[in-house]
């Protein structure tokens, strides 16, 4: 905590408790671990080396800890209590808030806490243990990780409907090089299936944009910046409202597939009935046939 606060005052107001007893627990770890773990002046409090190494190593053991303990807590009683999920832009912002909500009217208990990052992240911290559950699309590095296909993508390019683009029967391939392109930031799913999507056409556009998140692409899309590939799970309520065009591109749409990601073979209840859902609330993952 205070790590995190970078502060002894506020760590301490966290943990109701003194500011020496917090100090005191300090020491007595640095005492154990036989390294000082904290730089102190009057202006600041910051983590050494190793203080950086333990504190990325406490995350992993509370989060081993607090599973452990619900993991036998759920013997004996039904699915209840936190639940920490994270997601990849595209689904957690625009399929996840509904599932969640269909979660919480059958188990009203389950406390769900939502991460949401690009996939290179999500994978990251569901190493750490510190979320129980990831759903990311395209590849992580993480080799230990349980991969659970259980969704295809839909993707298509997008324009808005003044762009030059927009009303052609279909788009050329020189089109698409020669006009510029808003791409999401390295390490997204998203910016990987546009990648692959270059590379599957064989064009090199001549100028691209990165964005770090899905909305402002749109609305840079909707203001005539450019054109982008998107998922049509975050486009449905623009293409309703006509504000953004899908083009007609031969090859697309672009698929791509969404995961469950976990590590332990064991899962606590509240894991196991929202891994549940996912597999069985297919019609919140369609599309609107008129698009």
């Amino acid at each position: 905590m205070v790590a995190e606060k970078k502060n002894f005052s506020r760590a301490a107001e966290e943990l109701h408790m003194t500011q020496p007893a917090v100090s005191q627990y300090i020491r007595t770890l640095e005492e154990n671990i036989g390294a000082r773990l904290l730089e102190r002046t009057n202006k600041y409090v910051r983590l050494t080396k190793a203080g950086d190494i333990v504190y990325h190593h406490a995350k992993e053991i509370v989060g081993l800890y607090t599973k452990m303990q619900k993991l036998v807590d759920d013997l004996t009683n039904n699915a209840s209590g936190p639940l920490a999920i994270g997601a990849s832009f595209t689904f957690g912002e625009y399929v996840l808030p509904k599932l969640i909500a269909k979660l919480q009217e059958t188990y009203p208990e389950i406390e769900p806490a939502v991460t949401i990052g690009n996939t290179t992240e999500i994978a990251e911290l569901v190493t750490s243990h510190q979320l129980d559950v990831g759903i990311v699309e395209g590849k992580f590095k993480q080799q230990q990780l349980k991969e659970d296909k259980f969704a295809e993508d839909h993707m298509v390019v997008v324009a808005s409907p003044y762009h030059e683009l927009a009303n052609k029967e279909r788009v050329q391939l020189d089109d698409l090089e020669d006009v510029t392109w808003i791409i999401r930031e390295q390490g997204s799913g998203t910016r990987e299936a546009t990648d692959n999507m270059f590379h599957s056409l064989g064009i090199t556009p001549k100028k691209v944009m990165n964005f770090g998140s899905t909305q402002p692409i749109k609305e840079g899309v909707e203001a005539g910046l450019g054109i982008s590939l998107l998922s049509k799970w975050a486009i449905q309520k623009e293409l309703r409202n006509e504000e953004l065009k899908m083009l007609h591109v031969k090859g697309l749409p672009f698929k791509r597939q969404f995961s469950i990601i976990t590590t332990s073979p064991f899962q606590t209840k509240a894991l196991e009935v929202f891994i549940d859902l996912l597999h069985h609330n297919k019609p919140l993952t369609t599309f609107n046939s008129k698009h």
